[in-house]
């Protein structure tokens, strides 16, 4: 085994160095505590491998992305959400039965427990849809007790199956609860995609015309979501599977984190900058002009991404997809222009270029998915369905592992010293 001497005080540490199977390499500093007295520090893991993991390749400089080995450009070509999920959460593509048994399980189910209508009753019309999906997660694996300790493999594809089909149930009923519109049960006869925009637009008198480049394009939407290493929700994820937690609870969690505004919600606020652009009736090279100058309350969204350095792979999916559903809807309204003048001037300005600002997926996805119908509020929502299998199949990493110990990071105090009591009359 390779390794690196670290030098401190004036004693020498081998450090062991770790490969992957792409030639990523790290050094292994998990004894450095015990054979010197020394931590390293990082603050927001930036440079710091918090486990190893077999599910998702990054190359971030060359702009690549692999599920399980397989190019994220060939998955989006050539196979489905439910595909690639079973992919990411099981190692391998499935084989024709495999899917057939998977995409049962997910029609038997769809529906939800009737007594979990009465949560939704508990939250106000205007409670944040993320919310209440990570109650109700958390509340569908109570009626699941069976589920909440340890699982053998047929237990834990029940649970995955039901997390998958649910979660859209979920999601779309407090869409429908929160216009008062009423909760329309799935069709067995539906596919994934199908039933969630059949769950979510249709009514009873007058169910929702399903068009095929709508249904590819949101199944494009979840696929090019389905994981994305560690990030900051995928990484709650595993913290909270390590202290033993079901999977429920840990997708709960995952969830939570993904609320967040500077994760989830990048797509929601890339439709907001380009509604502005258009509200004020700035031009766009305006617009650009005063991101480089930093002009308070000036935003660039979409563009940039902590870990890739060149194009974003998905948004060069997505680009094409965005013009076609737009074009279908009849909803053309200014906001693809705006964008793509936008990207045409970041892609030619040595401003954007020396900072290496692409495009992202949350460029074009966000625009995709105001042209179907889902409201703002939503699309963090189709964010975490989407991330589903990729959260379940991290928690299964962690699950899997005999040797798995509980995630514990340390930490430099900087607060005050050892300090006396105060009596309180002397203060």
């Amino acid at each position: 085994m390779s390794t690196v001497t670290l030098t401190l005080d004036g004693k020498d540490y081998s450090l062991p160095i770790v490969r992957g199977t792409q030639n990523e390499l790290a050094i292994d500093v998990s004894k450095l505590r015990d054979q010197s007295g020394y931590i390293t520090l990082d603050d927001g893991f930036a440079n710091t491998g918090s486990c190893t993991s077999a599910i998702t390749y990054i190359d971030g400089d060359k702009g690549i992305l692999r599920y399980r080995g397989y190019s994220i450009e060939e998955l989006a070509e050539k196979s489905t959400f439910i595909e690639t999920a079973w992919t990411i959460i099981w190692g391998r593509l499935p084989t024709p039965t495999e899917l057939r048994r998977f995409s049962m399980l997910l029609t038997e189910h769809e529906l939800l427990h009737e007594g979990l209508r009465h949560h939704y009753d508990g939250f106000p019309p205007d409670a944040p849809p993320m919310a209440i999906l990570s109650a109700m997660i958390n509340s569908v694996g109570c009626y699941h007790p069976e589920l909440l300790t340890s699982m053998n493999d047929s237990d834990f594809e029940e649970a995955a199956a039901k997390l998958i089909s649910k979660v859209r149930t979920i999601a779309a009923a407090a869409y429908r609860m929160s216009t008062g519109r009423p909760i329309m049960y799935a069709i067995p006869e539906y596919g994934y995609v199908q039933n969630f925009l059949h769950m979510m637009f249709s009514l009873p008198n007058q169910p929702h015309v399903m068009d095929p480049d709508i249904v590819k394009a949101l199944n494009l939407i979840l696929i090019l979501h389905a994981d994305h290493e560690q990030n900051c929700s995928t990484s709650t994820v595993r913290m909270v599977a390590s202290g033993g937690a079901n999977l429920f609870a840990s997708v709960a969690a995952g969830v939570c984190a993904l609320w967040g505004h500077l994760h989830g919600g990048a797509n929601q606020a890339v439709v907001e900058m380009l509604e502005d652009i258009r509200k004020t009736h700035c031009s766009v090279k305006d617009f650009v002009e005063k991101v480089k100058r930093k002009e308070n309350g000036i935003k660039l969204m979409g563009f940039g991404h902590r870990v890739y350095k060149n194009f974003d792979p998905r948004s060069k999916i997505l680009r094409d997809v965005a013009q076609k559903v737009l074009q279908k809807q009849g909803q053309n309204d200014g906001l693809l222009n705006i964008a793509q003048e936008l990207a045409d001037i970041a892609l030619n300005d040595d401003y954007f270029i020396q900072r290496k600002l692409y495009p992202n997926v949350d460029f074009y996805s966000g625009i995709i998915m105001k042209a179907i119908g889902i409201p703002l509020n939503m699309f963090t929502v189709m964010f975490a369905i989407g991330r589903i299998p990729g959260w379940i199949a991290n928690w299964k990493e962690i699950y899997d592992n005999p040797k798995q110990k509980i995630y514990r990071p340390r930490q430099i105090y900087i607060g005050e010293s050892l300090r006396d009591y105060v009596p309180i009359d002397m203060r």
